[in-house]
């Protein structure tokens, strides 16, 4: 889809632009408030997930192109549902944007690593994978824009304030644009990609959310904490795994995306499901202590 080639840079870039806007250089600083929480939660993230999806990946041994939408998939960072479902769920949301601060960042190195590593091993990397300079666009695309917001946030915070939602709005209309026209020319074989990554997709989310919550819990980060990070390493960016996919100036390729897709519907219900028990159970532990005491 020649349109694709100009929309989704764009509808990249206007993602990463909005995400700026809303960080600042003390969300980063902030790391120091929760140094047990953040480190736990940023290991979870890029390392133990993407080697949780490799071994769902080959256990249910999808065809290549599906099980490198998947590592992809798991190679993003947190989106912006997870600082909503957190403050929803009674989690610490300072922490929450802090760890999609860092996090962004590291996606800059780490989602072309885990993409170049699984197309190596799962097809031939010489064709579909991020080489040297697709790599470079994909930190153009990710760095510049945030610095950009993050700039535009520091030294006129009230134009960034005005700026959030129109650029997230429009970000959102150019995404489904383009993924509705990828969608129409995978029609006849979209209703097989779904039943075969269905299973994966819910499977992976909720070992994702349960991950999120326990490690930091057994780690003895507190509570509220310990929710923000469910839900920070639990709902993984899908837009930004969708568009590095479908651009044809990276991966180009539609089977890629299925993944992404597949997840970025399912994630509402496994997470608002995640945020219940932990609410659920925060308050049976409120009450069982009201009761001691």
């Amino acid at each position: 889809m020649a349109l694709a080639g100009v929309l989704l840079p764009i509808a990249l870039a206007i993602i990463m632009l909005g995400l700026g806007l809303s960080l600042t250089i003390a969300d980063f600083r902030r790391v120091v408030a929760y140094p047990k929480a953040a480190v736990v939660a940023l290991t979870c993230q890029v390392v133990l997930l993407p080697a949780v999806c490799l071994g769902l990946v080959l256990a249910f041994g999808l065809p290549p192109a599906l099980a490198v939408g998947m590592m992809l998939l798991a190679a993003t960072p947190g989106g912006t549902t997870a600082n909503l479902y957190s403050h929803l769920f009674g989690g610490d949301v300072a922490l929450n944007v802090t760890l999609t601060a860092i996090n962004s960042v590291l996606a800059v190195v780490t989602l072309p690593l885990v993409t170049n590593l699984s197309l190596s091993y799962f097809g031939d990397a010489g064709t579909l994978g991020l080489q040297f300079g697709k790599t470079l666009q994909v930190i153009a695309l990710v760095l510049v824009p945030v610095a950009v917001g993050m700039a535009v946030r520091t030294f006129r915070p009230r134009f960034a304030d005005r700026m959030e939602s129109p650029v997230k709005i429009a970000s959102v209309v150019i995404l489904v644009l383009v993924i509705l026209g990828a969608l129409m020319q995978e029609l006849d074989d979209l209703g097989g990609y779904i039943r075969s990554v269905g299973a994966i997709t819910v499977l992976f989310s909720v070992i994702s959310l349960a991950v999120g919550y326990w490690a930091p819990r057994l780690a003895g980060v507190g509570r509220r904490q310990a929710i923000a990070s469910c839900m920070e390493i639990g709902i993984h960016n899908a837009t930004l795994a969708i568009t590095v996919a479908l651009s044809p100036a990276l991966l180009n390729n539609t089977q890629m995306a299925v993944p992404a897709a597949t997840y970025g519907i399912l994630m509402f219900f496994t997470g608002a499901a995640a945020g219940f028990l932990v609410r659920s159970r925060a308050s049976s532990d409120a009450a069982s202590e009201a009761s001691t005491a």
